[in-house]
């Protein structure tokens, strides 16, 4: 028998490690004194704790190891899942450190611009984005670019040209989209493709997707890379808000967040104090 100092140093794995894999019941010891709780193992575990010591070092779980070693029949499937598992994870952690890197090379500025008048095709992102437990942005995004692909397709389909980058904006631009908005029911977003179409393109297109004039406007904008958040977007706004404006303020009724590959641009229009629909 091996006291566990020795069945340690065998191993390599500290006898705190060891007395944890005890308590998870995945390296019991072959015997416990009663008296004193001192822990013996035998020299045949010296495999089985060199099997967990490569198993963990995957990156697998107490759990999965144990289950792995119960059912070796099921170990390669569940290496598997674990190494797909691992791959997103890090794929994850490049898409942070690029972020991350572009944060601090090109710190994210507000500039502002003139937007000229053009012709939208407007379609509601079906379904609601949001559930109980909060917004889930990732989700939304998802179902953002299915409905942006499907629009490019309509409108190519019907002899239009896609004219612009499309954007998004919150679905409240009718009393019953603010009502099914405020009421969790959705659509939450509509997405805005521009376009060249003549009457004949235009005529053509699904019942579901409006043709609209997106009126000219100056408008602040500021581009956040990597995938949306609300940390993201109360960031946007934040800087947004507070930009300095020469007798003007920012219209929040008439916000969109144009879609890149990268990231995505928030844009505000700005109202200049003295317009039609400026209040007194």
């Amino acid at each position: 028998m091996l006291s566990i100092g020795d069945f340690s140093e065998m191993c390599n794995l500290p006898p705190q490690t060891l007395r944890y894999y005890h308590s998870e019941g995945l390296l019991v010891p072959a015997d416990v004194d009663e008296r004193t709780g001192y822990r013996s193992y035998t020299f045949q575990q010296v495999e089985q704790a060199m099997l967990i010591t490569v198993l963990r070092g995957t990156g697998m779980s107490v759990k999965l190891v144990r289950r792995a070693l119960d059912e070796p029949e099921a170990a390669l499937d569940l290496l598997r899942q674990h190494a797909g598992e691992v791959r997103r994870q890090r794929e994850a952690q490049d898409e942070a450190i690029d972020d991350a890197r572009e944060f601090f090379t090109s710190p994210p500025e507000v500039s502002l611009r003139r937007v000229e008048q053009m012709t939208v095709v407007s379609r509601p992102v079906p379904g609601p984005s949001d559930g109980g437990d909060g917004f889930d942005w990732d989700a939304a995004d998802v179902a953002v670019a299915e409905t942006v692909e499907g629009l490019v397709k309509a409108v190519e389909a019907c002899g239009a040209v896609v004219s612009g980058r499309p954007w998004r904006t919150l679905a409240a631009e009718t009393p019953e989209q603010k009502s099914r908005a405020l009421a969790g029911e959705g659509p939450h977003w509509l997405v805005k493709l521009p376009v060249t179409a003549d009457g004949g393109a235009q005529a053509s297109l699904p019942g579901d997707a409006e043709v609209q004039t997106f009126e000219a406007r100056d408008e602040l904008a500021i581009f956040i890379p990597g995938k949306s958040s609300m940390a993201k977007y109360a960031t946007a706004l934040s800087r947004l808000f507070t930009h300095p404006l020469d007798a003007a303020y920012v219209d929040v009724s008439r916000m969109r967040q144009v879609l890149h590959d990268d990231g995505v641009e928030t844009a505000a229009a700005i109202r200049r104090l003295g317009e039609p629909g400026t209040p007194e």
